[in-house]
């Protein structure tokens, strides 16, 4: 059994530039994510257009559709890769398959070129969830996980607001205009998918990792090589006495992880499947068709639609960013039921609003701000919960898999199915629709209540054990060796 100190003394640093450096290089993928989401959003109008690509709503909506499966698919994949070929071959290569994807996307010439675009966008963006959260996760001091991991999430709304941004800027017909606009917007993400590649290239290996494949000396270099550099700008560094002691394991297979899911972690399972589920309805389903909402029952021209994004942006990225830190402090349970429950009857209520016609287009944006400030916490708080609560050797996979059946449950069929209930015109089945997300997100802060896990301030190994430390394992002999 090979035991080591490094994740003590990864949990024991002092928030530093290296840390800065490894959140901006790597969470910026929820940024992307949000500069494509956003820019489809927002140049949904303009793709309707005849010199445009001419789409309906409906299409649009499968265009969505084509990139959340793209997502679910690419995370299945590159997860797998990631708890066996390592989170940093990964997070590269996923980050060149979207940079061509989404250039490709520029250049498409109608609704199959753009949907199959769209899937391959997807496809790297969702092998960057895996990839990236398991190494955020393991490379993150344990006592911020929760803080920190909520503001990176954020950054979505970054992207987002980048993306709202662009469609003002290409779609003005004093500028650019429509016609070529939306395949610059689409350049753009390209370029800034080069730059993140040149900064990423320089963020190591996760030590956990290594140290769960045998490679100890490796991981003992990287950290010697982090605590060098901490130590130059903040002063020695507290001992260590906790160890772990584990076997070096294979990564499992399919089957075994199916196994452990429905046994060992069953109560886990059912707790991230819920939680990534109900706000992937909650966000896909309104966010994907909040442009078409206010060109078709607003009558807000294409050009301005990403004013009404701005406010929306700002609250969800705020959220997180004040939040988080009482993920930390109050504890996981308690703030996940708390932020699902509020974004739940806030969209009921809003939606009620909005059948009524009770509401502008400006006071509907407010309105989505404030409930999404609190909502865009919570979708967080699902991500941080399936990243944290598994063990190592498949913490990659269990990211996938709940991204990928959450996504497929919650998120593969909304958008078509708002796109289509908006172009009927009816105000009072799109609150039907808004009502059942709603409800689905206090289910699942009931849930949360239930069987949530307390893994605030703890290490990742205390949350959750690498199945090479169970000698009751499988893998793992009474002896300490390995079958």
């Amino acid at each position: 059994m090979l035991e080591t100190a490094i994740p003590a003394r990864l949990d024991r640093l002092p928030w530093s530039a290296w840390h800065w450096r490894v959140v901006i290089a790597l969470g910026v993928s929820w940024l992307l994510d949000g500069l494509e989401v956003t820019v489809v959003g927002s140049l949904a109008p303009a793709l309707e257009r005849p010199d445009t690509l001419g789409l309906t709503a409906g299409e649009i909506g499968w265009a969505a559709s084509a990139y959340i499966g793209g997502a679910v698919l690419g995370a299945l994949f590159f997860g797998r890769l990631a708890d066996s070929l390592g989170r940093k071959r990964m997070f590269l290569v996923t980050l060149v398959v979207y940079l061509v994807a989404t250039v490709c996307t520029a250049f498409s010439f109608g609704m199959v070129s753009f949907a199959l675009c769209r899937f391959f966008t997807g496809f790297g963006i969702g092998g960057e969830y895996a990839a990236i959260n398991s190494a955020i996760d393991e490379l993150i001091p344990a006592r911020v996980r929760g803080t920190v991991d909520l503001a990176i999430n954020g950054t979505f709304w970054v992207g987002a607001a980048m993306g709202a941004a662009l469609s003002i800027v290409l779609l003005e017909p004093s500028l650019i205009g429509a016609q070529y606009g939306w395949r610059l917007a689409f350049l753009l993400g390209g370029v800034l998918g080069v730059a993140i590649l040149l900064v990423r290239r320089h963020v190591p290996e996760s030590p956990r990792w290594l140290i769960r494949h045998g490679r100890a000396e490796e991981a003992e270099r990287v950290v010697s090589e982090i605590e060098r550099e901490v130590t130059a700008r903040h002063g020695d560094l507290a001992p260590v006495s906790q160890r772990l002691a584990m076997r070096a394991l294979p990564s499992p297979g399919w089957s075994e992880i199916a196994r452990l899911m429905a046994t060992k972690y069953r109560r886990r399972a059912l707790l991230g499947l819920v939680l990534m589920a109900s706000q992937a309805l909650f966000y896909n389903a309104i966010f994907f068709t909040y442009a078409l909402v206010l060109a078709r029952f607003y009558g807000v021209p294409e050009q301005h639609v990403g004013y009404y994004i701005f406010p929306f942006a700002l609250g969800n990225f705020l959220g997180p960013l004040l939040l988080g830190r009482f993920f930390d402090s109050i504890g996981r349970r308690k703030m996940i039921a708390l932020t699902y429950a509020v974004a739940g009857v806030g969209l009921i209520g809003t939606g009620r609003a909005f059948a009524l016609d009770a509401l502008s287009p400006a006071q509907l944006s407010l309105c989505w701000s404030a409930i999404f400030f609190v909502a865009s916490a919570a979708a967080s708080s699902a991500y941080l919960t399936v990243s944290e609560v598994f063990p190592v050797e498949m913490r990659a996979i269990a990211i996938s898999l709940f991204y990928a059946a959450g996504t497929a449950l919650g998120g593969f069929a909304g958008p078509p199915l708002y796109g289509a209930i908006i172009e009927s015109g009816s105000r009072q089945a799109l609150f039907g629709a808004y009502a059942f997300a709603g409800v689905l997100m206090c289910v699942a802060a009931a849930v949360a209540l239930w069987i949530g896990v307390d893994a605030e301030r703890k290490s990742l190994e205390e949350v959750c054990a690498p199945l090479g430390a169970e000698l009751d394992y499988p893998g793992v002999r009474a002896t300490g060796s390995s079958s």
